[in-house]
């Protein structure tokens, strides 16, 4: 009889570990855990904070996420909210537009970085003002690869 009362207790211990969620230290495994698993030379874009729900990757640059050629296509664009960098040589460039003029606001993402968990405080900039370009979170339309001693994301490498 006394075994009823401890199953009991185990069972609603395990049923409130289901309901509460993940705490951040929890969700930033993911990036750390995909970090690992990422091909070298690729960066990686997830549709939710934490890099849940993988969007895409590529070893190239692509100048627009909304059209239908390069590696991110269609619906990618502005979907965005962490980003991964496991590249070999070179730091990243996102962009708020598109366009292979890689004008307008602009985040990067060192090699040494890894990973932005979440790009919901993160805004853009242009390195001509103010950094008020507007949120990067769910804004990311074009990225590029970019020499770790590039001017505009200087300010970024380590």
């Amino acid at each position: 009889m006394r075994k009823i009362p401890a199953v009991l207790a185990t069972l609603a211990l395990a049923g409130l570990g289901a309901i509460v969620p993940a705490t951040t230290a929890q969700a930033a495994a993911n990036c750390s855990d995909n970090y690992t698993a990422a091909k070298s030379g690729y960066m990686y874009a997830y549709k939710h904070a934490y890099c849940e729900s993988h969007l895409g990757n590529s070893a190239s640059w692509d100048s627009d996420w909304g059209n239908s050629s390069g590696p991110f296509q269609g619906g990618d664009t502005n979907e965005a909210s962490s980003i991964l960098n496991k590249g070999n040589d070179y730091e990243l460039q996102f962009f708020n537009g598109t366009g292979q003029d890689w004008a307008g606001g602009h985040i990067c993402l060192s090699r040494d970085e890894a990973y932005a968990s979440n790009l919901n405080n993160d805004e853009f900039h242009n390195n001509t003002g103010p950094e008020d370009e507007g949120k990067a979170n769910d804004a990311i339309s074009s990225h590029r690869w970019v020499s770790p001693n590039d001017n505009n994301c200087a300010r970024w490498a380590t």
